[in-house]
């Protein structure tokens, strides 16, 4: 399933991935979210709605260009815009294939994530 998410006038096109996680998250779309800044490979959202499932899910993951994660410590996602750090709890849920330019802005943004299928 491919997922939309807007950030102001910009459009990322992200697939998600085949795993528990995943679609737990896919039923809480449509989401608006704040991102913010929390290195310069990542901008995280707060805490989402409810804690989505760790079914199957590796130790530890390190997220890649491109990526969306879900951090299970914190109950958040990232979208990382450079490699991340390998940690426990991180469970990749999305892999952007278009607009990932969006992430280059400095600062909080307002994301809109939405099914697009």
């Amino acid at each position: 399933m491919n997922i939309r998410i807007s950030i102001g006038s910009t459009i990322m096109v992200a697939t998600l991935e085949d795993n528990p996680t995943a679609r737990d998250f896919a039923t809480l779309l449509p989401l608006t979210v704040t991102l913010r800044d929390f290195s310069a490979a990542e901008k995280v959202s707060g805490a989402l709605p409810k804690h989505l499932s760790e079914d199957g899910a590796p130790a530890t993951d390190a997220g890649a260009v491109g990526d969306i994660a879900y951090y299970a410590p914190w109950g958040n996602i990232a979208f990382y815009r450079g490699r991340g750090p390998d940690a426990s709890g991180v469970i990749k849920i999305a892999k952007i294939i278009s607009g990932i330019e969006a992430l280059n802005q400095q600062g909080n943004v307002r994301a809109t994530i939405s099914r697009n299928d």
